[in-house]
């Protein structure tokens, strides 16, 4: 473990941070997330950007204080500083609130040029910034939103979303798929494989030696012995049966409705839901502005806020950063989590030792 702190200590992460759209909120949440000099201890920042549109929001921030390099290529990060990689030195209107193709093509510019530099090692981790999932659409971005494009980008047949606040951890089966496609996508394979990859990332990257899983049923009732449907018992069931003779321990199904209405959600370490909606409504009501989305599965970090582009709130100076500094400290952890995880597996520890966390703790902290 003395080489594990030592090669941490002298670590210094490199977190790329992708603008997003930039007629919503994204510049502005950015911004505030990094207006404060002690978060450069944690982590040195590199946005991936127009550092005229930065300037642009700062101005209209009246964040006089907030200051940053402008560079030509990640490779010449500056510590200490907040890095701006900057996509065009062309004029750009902003259009606050309003989806324009422009904003589409440079927030996908964008994350192009951080998976780039995440191949090339050049950063370390990536936090997107929002994007519009219609005005990004093109020959090259043909997915439902950043986990389908970042799991095609790198080569993970089976990503997993999964949304995290304090100990509160939620992923979905199925993704950003119409609720008319649930059914027939679900299988007992694809459940049994994606409480597989919940329980190994809850083990590499927030460090939980026996993580202990829920998962929702698909039905009101969880199908109440199938009067209300037939999946829970011949889908869900068995693959959380499969689960638990390969040990791990998984639960269920919940009815979902009484799980989350009851504290029996804090009984675990995680919650796999069945769809998007079933797992991210009730998340969203408990973990208020300070969720963050996590993609769980891939070989890179990648956590993003868990809000959209509010084009509604864009311009006016009333967005919280919260949930995007969150998403920061989150993608900081998780990054020193796996240093750790790799460590341990080269050296393991005597038994009955326990594992020391690496983390400080920063989830959960005033945003």
């Amino acid at each position: 473990m003395q080489r594990y702190q030592a090669k941490e200590k002298e670590k210094r992460i490199r977190l790329g941070i992708t603008h997003g759209d930039l007629n919503g909120i994204s510049y502005e949440v950015i911004i505030k997330a990094l207006n404060d000099n002690r978060i450069l201890d944690f982590f040195t920042p590199v946005f991936y950007g127009l550092s005229k549109v930065l300037s642009y929001n700062r101005k209209n921030l009246n964040f006089t204080d907030f200051n940053y390099k402008v560079i030509g290529d990640a490779s010449q990060v500056f510590h200490k500083r907040i890095n701006v990689v900057n996509l065009s030195n062309e004029e750009i209107k902003i259009e606050f609130g309003r989806s324009t193709t422009v904003a589409g093509k440079l927030s996908l510019d964008a994350l192009e040029q951080a998976v780039a530099d995440l191949k090339d090692n050049k950063i370390d981790v990536l936090v997107t910034g929002p994007i519009n999932k219609e005005n990004i659409q093109s020959e090259h971005f043909h997915f439902s939103g950043h986990t389908e494009y970042l799991a095609d980008c790198f080569n993970c047949e089976m990503p997993l979303m999964l949304m995290v606040h304090d100990k509160l951890r939620v992923g979905t089966v199925t993704g950003h798929i119409p609720l008319n496609d649930v059914v027939s996508r679900l299988s007992r394979e694809l459940v049994l494989s994606k409480i597989e990859i919940l329980e190994a990332s809850l083990r590499k990257d927030f460090a939980i030696q026996k993580p202990k899983l829920a998962v929702l049923g698909l039905n009101p009732h969880a199908g109440d012995h199938g009067v209300m449907g037939k999946e829970d018992e011949s889908i869900l069931l068995p693959a959380i049966t499969q689960a638990r003779k390969q040990g791990l321990l998984a639960y269920g199904p919940f009815p979902a409705d009484g799980f989350f209405g009851s504290s029996e959600y804090t009984k675990y370490d995680a919650i796999l839901a069945m769809y998007h909606d079933q797992g991210l409504i009730p998340f969203k009501v408990l973990a208020f502005e300070g969720g963050v989305n996590f993609t769980a599965g891939l070989p890179i970090v990648r956590t993003s806020p868990v809000h959209g582009t509010a084009y509604d709130r864009a311009g006016k100076n009333t967005s919280s950063r919260v949930s995007i500094r969150q998403a920061m400290y989150l993608a900081v952890d998780i990054y020193r989590n796996r240093l750790m995880f790799e460590e341990l597996n080269r050296n393991p520890l005597p038994t009955g030792q326990a594992i020391p966390s690496p983390n400080n703790n920063r989830q959960g902290r005033d945003g």
